[in-house]
């Protein structure tokens, strides 16, 4: 067996050794072993972000008759601590994989040169049965003096030991998102172009309206641009060229940093599947059936390496379909009906589910409920002097059955997971949260109270525009 990639691959790895100690499997990955996640994704990014998360708390301090200096932040110390964690872990794991009876592990590229054989270094291996868990890389778009000018991405950026002073991050989504807190709350200038119109764009409107106005308290988002170019100033600091997508108007911003937070891209052109007889799409993804099986009988595909729904969490519940599939020999389908995501920004941003939209387009208007609940009309979240954030939740009006959900605020991947179960539970019914107890006071009573504050879609808009404040128009109100 052939696993490439040491990420979630290595689940698969685990069981089958322990099932079989005679067994022998090829673990073959290029980088640091561990997978995106521990080396160079969530988890050093949400180490990093978790004093982010003290700055803005004891900024609030304040608020509550609590006289704090925040007097500075150690940005070299908060980087060294990041990376001390995180190469112990994997030291630990590089230690595992080259002192197993059962692992040949290679350090090096794999590539494809004919079906089931890959060259690794200077070795040719086979195996009738493949796990391609190859992961992603940072996307980087053709902006004119981007590569002789130079620039960060969330890999490169986990190396820097010098706070910029400014910096410029080329992008709206997540990664822009959580390391604009990042910076800003450690001290950096820091200024987000995205080229959607809306900030964070997979969110809901609304979601995507209050995290702009929290974030723009720290620094500045400029939404529907192009970045069409990058150069050196005569000070020598990055000048960045973005064009308004709608009425083409220029607008500069100079920064002493440039990070491309674009989205991620696949690595398969150094994986050359083709010449293993695996279809890819035309973005370069692999291709998969509804069981994770590439167009190569017993080669399987899951995790980032498919272009779809790039989190730990759900490579790792691929893993253990794969596993059914290609070992044990099951028939079972992926099932992507509630993945969970959250982005960890001020405030905490976590959805599950199908959004509004997509909702009514599937349901009708008729037959969609939703409820919203502010944490400021809970106890906790006034005790905690939470404004305008909120629980939103999508049910099917007939059934009960849980839709979606989009919470943001404190705690808010910690919240959402009440409901997440339950979309995993045969009915996917939101009944146990009208049964259940719920602590008081707690910010658990957020996601009751929402349940309890269902009404129709036109119903919903009229409140969230004339009492909440919510629209396109007039953005937030305080």
């Amino acid at each position: 067996m052939i696993a490439i990639g040491s990420g979630s691959a290595m689940n698969i790895v685990d069981i089958m050794i322990r099932e079989n100690p005679n067994l022998r499997v090829a673990v073959v990955d290029k980088d640091e072993p561990g997978g995106i996640c521990l080396t160079r994704g969530c988890i050093p990014s949400k180490i990093l972000l978790y004093p982010a998360e003290l700055v803005r708390e004891i900024e609030r301090a304040k608020d509550f008759g609590i006289d704090v200096d925040l007097k500075r932040t150690d940005f070299q110390m908060v980087m060294e601590r990041m990376r001390n964690l995180i190469y112990q872990d994997i030291e630990a794991i590089r230690e595992g994989l080259s002192h197993s009876k059962n692992i040949d592990y290679y350090h090096t590229v794999a590539e494809f040169i004919a079906p089931y054989t890959l060259k690794v270094g200077g070795e040719v291996i086979k195996s009738g049965m493949i796990f391609l868990c190859t992961g992603s890389k940072p996307s980087v778009p053709p902006i004119k003096g981007l590569e002789e000018v130079g620039y960060l991405t969330s890999d490169t950026i986990l190396k820097l030991n010098r706070l910029p002073e400014s910096i410029a991050i080329v992008g709206g989504g997540y990664i822009a998102a959580e390391y604009g807190h990042f910076l800003s709350a450690m001290g950096s200038k820091v200024t987000i172009i995205g080229r959607s119109p809306r900030f964070l764009p997979e969110e809901e409107q609304e979601v995507s309206l209050l995290a702009k106005w929290n974030l723009e308290r720290h620094m500045t988002i400029v939404t529907n641009h192009e970045v069409t170019e990058v150069g050196m100033t005569p000070a020598g600091k990055k000048r960045v060229v973005a064009v308004n997508r709608e009425n083409g108007e220029r607008k500069e911003i100079v920064a002493d940093e440039v990070l491309v937070a674009a989205g991620r891209g696949p690595n398969t052109d150094i994986l050359h599947p083709e010449r293993g007889g695996i279809k890819t799409d035309d973005n370069g993804w692999i291709t998969v059936n509804e069981y994770l099986e590439t167009s190569q009988k017993n080669v399987w595909a899951f995790g980032d390496a498919k272009g779809r729904y790039p989190f730990k969490h759900v490579a790792n519940y691929e893993s253990l379909v794969v596993y059914y599939n290609a070992v044990l020999k099951a028939q079972v389908k992926v099932d992507y009906h509630a993945v969970p995501h959250a982005v960890f920004t001020s405030p905490e941003i976590a959805s599950v589910g199908l959004g509004e939209k997509d909702a009514i387009a599937r349901y009708g208007e008729e037959d969609v409920l939703i409820g919203i609940q502010r944490f400021q009309d809970v106890a906790k979240g006034e005790a905690m002097a939470v404004r305008n954030c909120f629980v939103k939740v999508l049910i099917e009006q007939k059934t009960r059955k849980i839709l979606g959900a989009h919470v943001i605020g404190p705690q808010a991947s910690i919240l959402i997971q009440e409901i997440v179960d339950l979309m995993y539970t045969p009915e996917q019914s939101a009944q146990p949260i009208f049964d259940g107890m719920h602590i008081h006071p707690a910010l658990s009573e957020v996601v009751e109270r929402a349940f309890r504050s269902l009404m129709p879609p036109e119903q919903y808009h009229h409140l969230i525009e004339h009492h909440y404040g919510f629209s396109e128009a007039t953005h937030v109100t305080h």
